[in-house]
């Protein structure tokens, strides 16, 4: 029989240079019919990037010719880099005319051309991400164009006569891509809409969903879909084999807005130690293999968050009821029961369907009071859960500590959260809390998903792991420059096992934060990869996600992989090779869209920044410099989390220079210099509502 594992055989056993067609099946010794299979497999193996056509017609592995395939990230200024999908290879650096047309995010293959300085051009591009632009309408003589507004866009599309749908000039427009860059032509778009100029923090929302393609609506076959899964409660659950779990004490713990209850937790103590239940919505009950909820879910990958409202990647009916593990409520469950000796160390772990029902919802505030508080009236109403809570605070320090002792990165690192008026205006931006109760929840999660992770590497199954590989050696220079710097760490060189020792010994300073901030810019994206590299960040030489299925596509995955195993015992070899054709382009485009969930929430909590700040205009505010580039200061003010630019042009006092040996603004003629975590006091000169920036003087 033909197959691709076969094709690969061939190649890595049988031929050390590029072969015609004929030549393969010769020497495979294959039938006409065989041929025609192989032809196919071919096909599917060159679109995919794994094989290339010479220019001579011969195939020949990818890796062969120094080629190499992932996808591009694209860089304003024209230049970009490309992120190799198979882990442990360091990224390429693409110089700008190098890209051929490349558009970011777009899945490429890359020729290397300097393997000393991992540089190299694009020579096919495999998948294009963009279908469609959002940017400024121009008009330069009789040349129509639109400019995107997306800063990592280094490029124009020209626009015809008859597809510019009555777009003026300056005109913010929502456009279709007609045909990409190459590098003989330019790429060219028809306007599907024009864009009214944002009144409300809440339009500029929808420009941003409008920006990253983000889809709103659930198509109606997909929602009626929904709808009818309801008939699926009741006797149905009940008669197929679930753990009943209902007498179990259980709780929920999130925020307060949540709404997607997709985690809960029971706890008791066992002689040994401690027994932990790790219970995750069965989403995988309700949403079966390639039904149309299914092919949504993949499309979407993931829920995006904004502040005022939530793209769920399921719709409302799963998302906020069905699946959501609401109190006093019966819902089917996948549980991960855990026990752990008194020192932390997993002694077991077993996965099966259950049933649940959860006593209380608990917010991360009640639990801190309970908690850390020990506020009276909170302990009080929940006095019937303290022995609980007492042992997942317990335990927690146990994990916790266990964790960091092996090497795990501890970033106690802010982050902005919104606060909105009733209009659904930002009426403040702060510093979002994060205490022990969150710290419970994210340690339990960690150890499900190594538990499970652990157990389907040792079954063999295919699996998409969360790899987090170590930072590229190029990174480890310009930390070690900054650490060096503040003097905190005495090494001679830094190494990637050192990351754990160093965020300790600035534990408590006050450039902690800035340390921090540097170090994780150092490291690379996690991302999902069908091959086990481990996760750096959480020193966890095996990792997947599964704790949260309602609103990560392959946290569902793993959900249907591990109940096949649970259930059948074992996947049969046709069932095994199913799943390894699927898995890779799953893991691909969940980090794709990842990636994109990521940019558009950074994109929202920055234009909520301009809407709060625009009417501040001339005010002073004590500031930090968190940032500093050749162009000017990244700063973020103390009263509130709004971070800004200080250009250097700003700086008319004398002349700047950017030192990056020292990472320093130095003036030529004062001697005035500034550093990284200096205090500033800062005038706001200037709010750019389309660039969603906060522009500074001092």
């Amino acid at each position: 029989m033909v197959d691709k594992k076969r094709v690969l055989d061939f190649f890595s056993r049988k031929t050390s240079r590029p072969v015609s067609f004929k030549e393969i099946t010769q020497k495979m010794g294959l039938s006409r019919p065989e041929s025609r299979t192989l032809k196919k497999i071919l096909r599917e193996m060159l679109r995919n990037g794994e094989l290339v056509l010479t220019r001579k017609g011969l195939y020949a592995p990818a890796e062969d010719l120094n080629l190499v395939k992932g996808y591009f990230e694209a860089h304003r200024d024209g230049y970009g880099f490309i992120i190799p999908e198979k882990p442990g290879e360091r990224d390429i650096f693409i110089p700008p005319g190098g890209s051929r047309g490349s558009m970011d995010g777009d899945r490429v293959v890359a020729r290397i051309e300097n393997m000393r300085r991992r540089e190299g051009r694009v020579v096919r591009i495999l998948e294009r991400t963009h279908k469609t632009v959002v940017g400024k309408f121009e008009k330069s003589g009789t040349a129509l164009f639109i400019k995107p507004k997306g800063r990592n866009m280094p490029f124009d599309l020209y626009v015809a006569p008859a597809d510019r749908r009555k777009a003026k000039k300056g005109d913010t427009v929502i456009a279709e891509i007609l045909s990409y860059p190459t590098d003989k032509r330019p790429a060219t778009a028809r306007v599907v809409n024009i864009i009214e100029k944002p009144d409300t923090p809440g339009a500029d929302v929808e420009m941003i969903i409008d920006e990253f393609n983000l889809p709103i609506r659930f198509p109606r076959k997909v929602k009626e879909e929904a709808k009818r899964l309801y008939g699926q409660t009741g006797k149905t659950m009940r008669r197929l084999k679930r753990r009943d779990l209902r007498k179990l004490v259980t709780v929920t713990i999130d925020g307060e807005n949540a709404k997607d209850f997709d985690d809960a937790i029971s706890i008791s103590l066992i002689e040994h130690g401690y027994r932990l239940w790790v219970h995750i919505a069965d989403v995988g009950y309700y949403v079966q293999w390639n039904t149309l909820m299914d092919l949504e879910a993949r499309k979407r990958g993931t829920s995006v968050y904004f502040p005022d409202r939530v793209i769920p990647m399921l719709p409302k009916e799963l998302s906020e009821d069905l699946c959501s593990l609401r109190p006093k409520v019966e819902r089917p469950a996948f549980t991960v029961e855990m026990d752990f000796n008194r020192f932390g160390k997993l002694l077991s772990a077993n996965f099966y369907p259950s049933l649940i029902a959860s006593n209380e919802r608990m917010t991360y505030t009640s639990v801190r009071k309970i908690l850390v508080d020990q506020d009276r009236d909170e302990r009080e109403k929940y006095n019937y859960l303290l022995k609980e809570f007492d042992l997942m605070a317990d335990l927690c320090g146990v994990l916790r500590s266990n964790r960091l002792e092996r090497g795990s990165l501890d970033f106690d690192l802010p982050e902005p959260e919104v606060l909105l008026d009733l209009q659904g205006n930002p009426e403040a931006i702060v510093r979002a809390e994060r205490n022990l109760a969150h710290m419970i929840i994210e340690e339990f999660m960690i150890a499900a998903n190594e538990a499970v992770a652990e157990y389907m590497e040792q079954s063999g199954l295919p699996t998409l792991y969360r790899i987090h590989e170590e930072p590229d050696p190029m990174k480890l220079e310009d930390v070690f420059r900054v650490v060096r710097h503040f003097g905190r760490f005495r090494q001679k060189l830094l190494r990637p096992e050192d990351f754990s020792t160093m965020l300790k010994s600035i534990k408590g300073t006050a450039e902690e934060e800035i340390i921090n901030y540097i170090v994780l810019r150092s490291l690379k994206q996690a991302r999902y990869s069908t091959v086990n590299a481990g996760h750096f960040g959480l020193a966890s030489k095996c990792y997947v996600h599964f704790t949260s299925p309602i609103r990560r596509y392959p946290d569902l995955i793993i959900h249907r992989i591990l109940r096949e195993k649970v259930e059948k015992k074992d996947l049969s070899d046709r069932r095994i090779k199913e799943l390894e054709k699927l898995l890779p382009d799953i893991a691909f485009r969940s980090s794709q869209m990842e990636r994109g969930a990521d940019k558009a929430e950074r994109e929202v909590i920055d234009t909520m920044k301009v809407w709060f700040m625009k009417d501040r205009l001339g005010e002073e505010f004590d500031a930090k410099i968190v940032g500093i580039t050749p162009f000017g200061l990244k700063v973020r003010l103390k009263e509130f989390y709004v971070e800004g630019f200080l250009r250097v042009s700003s700086l008319t006092d004398d002349f700047y220079e950017y030192n990056d040996r020292t990472m320093r603004l130095n003036g030529r003629h004062t001697k005035r210099s500034f550093r990284i975590g200096q205090e500033l006091t800062l005038r706001i000169d200037r709010i750019d509502m389309e660039e969603r920036e906060v522009i500074f003087g001092l």
